[in-house]
């Protein structure tokens, strides 16, 4: 099963020690290469610069933002560089209020091919807001960036940090190997369109911990090609919850694989925990996934599998899902729904869930045990079941 918290945790400490020290060698302030703290002019070149001489220097280096608010448009830092560096934030990075700023920029701020990078403290603020009204009010708009990628990057810390008001998603990981997220804040409104929280695909050995996440979109959504992630200690809501998928849209995907959430809380989000994959032929899967110590405050729908997803109902009518999704547990999960259905497996029935195990679910409505349904389900149950479940 997936659960390695021991090795984790021995990892992340490690990092973040490695990179704390690496604040004390060379030190680059952005006020030094013109960057301007009044939240007015524009410092992207000056970020630039100052990227371009940590990147370059033979020695571990930190690139400092001090106190105030830098206006930066979009910007990628690239790598490889020659040693680790610290990004230190204790000030605030604005994006421009126009919502046609960033353009159909893959990210606001995106690191791409680096290794070793820490992003300590401070806030981002996207400035989504004139962004999403376009979005509401049928006008052409573009893309809309992700507040801050990691693109095919390894040993990353990311703590401290809040993103407030993304144009799309908050924190984006892709990529990545051996990635930490520690203590990070995404905030937007709940029905602020596409602001995940976090986006991990294509990417393994990824930790997430102790992280609060208010969004409009999933507080965590899952991608392909996921192997080996780790969360606990999360607050998730408002926001569509923790989704595994969607899935499936192809049909040569790379599966998802050793999967855990513990001791997390989620309140009045639209979703708990769902697994959603396309109904179409794909050769991907879902597998050794762990839900455990879980606490539902009002959650609209706690536990959903839904392999029958086809948005518009476009390309995948009379079709079935060919993700095949197995061994998962669902264990000591407990609090209250906010429909009377809190728990709805919808499994593929071409290719069955299989070996769902559920032990101590109590999932109350109205102070009542809440119901469940269930299509296309083999497994088991234990201990206390609330909702039982009729397929098992």
């Amino acid at each position: 099963m997936a659960n390695f918290p021991t090795f984790i945790i021995h990892f992340s400490l490690l990092l973040i020690t490695l990179f704390f020290k690496a604040s004390n060698a060379g030190n680059y302030n952005v006020l030094s290469f013109g960057a301007k703290s009044d939240g007015r002019r524009e410092s992207t070149a000056s970020f630039l610069k100052a990227w371009a001489s940590a990147c370059n220097s033979a020695t571990a280096s930190t690139i400092y933002v001090p106190k105030g608010k830098f206006l930066i448009n979009a910007i990628v830092l690239k790598g490889p560089c020659k040693n680790q560096i610290t990004f230190r934030i204790d000030g605030t990075i604005v994006a421009p209020s126009d919502y046609g700023a960033l353009g159909n920029s893959k990210s606001w701020i995106l690191f791409s091919k680096v290794n070793k990078v820490s992003v300590i403290g401070g806030v981002l603020d996207a400035k989504g807001a004139s962004y999403w009204a376009c979005r509401t009010s049928g006008k052409k708009c573009p893309v809309g960036a992700p507040s801050m990628t990691f693109n095919w990057a390894n040993n990353i810390v990311i703590s401290g940090l809040t993103s407030i008001n993304s144009r799309q998603t908050h924190l984006v990981i892709n990529g990545c190997k051996k990635v930490v997220v520690q203590n990070v804040k995404t905030i937007a409104p709940d029905q602020s369109p596409n602001t995940d929280g976090i986006h991990v695909q294509t990417s393994s050995d990824v930790t997430i911990i102790g992280c609060t996440l208010q969004t409009g979109d999933d507080c965590v959504s899952i991608g392909p090609a996921t192997y080996n992630l780790f969360m606990t200690n999360l607050k998730c809501g408002p926001g569509h919850g923790v989704s595994i998928g969607s899935l499936g849209k192809e049909l040569n995907e790379d599966g998802v694989q050793n999967i855990t959430l513990k001791n997390t809380i989620f309140t009045g989000s639209d979703n708990g925990i769902r697994i959603k994959t396309w109904a179409r032929p794909s050769k991907g899967f879902v597998r050794n996934i762990l839900f455990d110590n879980i606490i539902m405050n009002n959650v609209e729908n706690p536990i959903v599998i839904d392999q029958n997803y086809c948005p518009d109902n476009k390309g995948c009518p009379r079709q079935n899902s060919g993700i095949q999704i197995s061994k998962v547990t669902y264990r000591n999960i407990r609090g209250t729904s906010a429909t009377s259905e809190a728990v709805s497996f919808d499994c593929s029935i071409t290719n069955p869930c299989r070996d769902i195990k559920l032990q101590d679910i109590k999932l109350l409505y109205k102070n009542k045990a809440a119901t469940s349904s269930c299509k296309n389900v083999r497994g088991s149950s234990s201990g206390i079941l609330m909702p039982r479940m009729s397929c098992f």
